[in-house]
């Protein structure tokens, strides 16, 4: 399965959370915008800081975060990116989860692939499916 992956996703694995994506595995190719490093590398820095994680336990889930990263394609945020970001949607976005979106609809735009929206974040799937993705999470 081609999957567009969002930090919920990675997160939810690494810190094991409960309800990981059951498909995971399914996934042959995922992708992201480069936002799924920053996401996911700030919310490992932030368990540090406020001594969640002892410094072995946050330097594993750095090492976990960066081998999930190194398997899926990152898109760089260009302005096309960011340009669609600051467009309506049919349903309420916050801005990193805009960028998101933006990033899987122009993928697909330009490569003509079908791809599965993947992420845990309701908002996220709504807006998603509003614009003919699948989604799971």
């Amino acid at each position: 399965m081609l999957a567009y992956i969002d930090s919920s996703i990675i997160l939810r694995i690494v810190f094991n959370e409960p309800g990981p994506l059951k498909e995971f595995s399914r996934i042959s190719y995922g992708i992201s915008s480069e936002l799924l490093r920053v996401e996911c590398l700030r919310t490992a820095d932030r368990f540090r800081i406020k001594n969640v994680l002892a410094e072995d336990e946050y330097l594993e889930r750095v090492e976990k975060i960066h081998d999930f990263i190194s398997a899926i394609e990152l898109i760089h945020i260009t302005r096309e990116i960011l340009d669609r970001a600051t467009q309506p949607y049919p349903v309420s976005l916050g801005t990193l989860d805009a960028i998101h979106l933006s990033t899987c609809l122009l993928y697909k735009e330009k490569t003509q692939k079908d791809l599965v929206l993947c992420s845990h974040d309701e908002s996220l799937k709504k807006a998603g499916g509003s614009m003919g993705f699948k989604y799971i999470g």
